[in-house]
């Protein structure tokens, strides 16, 4: 088994209006442009008397070396999104009314691809390399997963700001 090592997690969250499948398709992109492939997992829509309810989760995992890769869960949490209708430049447009939220986890996964996992003697040794040869290339990637994890949500929440803007 990989072993998965928790590195951060934040939040995006907003109420008011905004369109939704614009900042869905922003976060993708943004995802991609890092080289991340984005599996969505689970896509769900409800409709509720207050308006609909959408859950979304995304697993982005970009590979580092053969030994390392970067995985950040993205969850989505949409709550009384309605559609409105606002006056953009003169024109209607229609947009997305509710509450916002889009939570990253970043993890540093290392040998994802098992090839450490043959028997209990190369566990070890793994251990070993992990913790004494390879300590500051783990240290490194971290910060890195970390900068890049805090450079994608300021973008959705840069992205949200001006969309608010309408």
């Amino acid at each position: 088994m990989s072993e998965l090592d928790k590195i951060c997690e934040g939040k995006v969250k907003f109420d008011g209006i905004f369109n939704f499948s614009e900042i869905y398709k922003f976060v993708y992109t943004l995802l991609g442009d890092y080289e991340y492939k984005i599996e969505e997992r689970v896509y769900t829509e409800k409709s509720k008397p207050n308006g609909k309810e959408i859950e979304i989760f995304w697993i982005a995992k970009r590979k580092i070396s053969d030994y390392f890769r970067f995985r950040i869960n993205v969850n989505w949490l949409i709550l009384g999104m309605s559609d409105i209708e606002v006056q953009k430049d003169g024109v209607k447009v229609k947009v997305n009314k509710g509450s916002l939220e889009i939570k990253f986890t970043a993890y540093l996964e290392k040998d994802y691809e098992q090839r450490w996992e043959n028997n209990a003697a190369v566990k070890f040794l793994r251990g070993l390399y992990d913790r004494y040869i390879i300590k500051s290339r783990i240290e490194t990637y971290e910060d890195k997963i970390k900068e890049e994890t805090d450079e994608f949500i300021a973008q959705a929440k840069a992205f949200l700001a001006i969309e608010a803007k309408l």
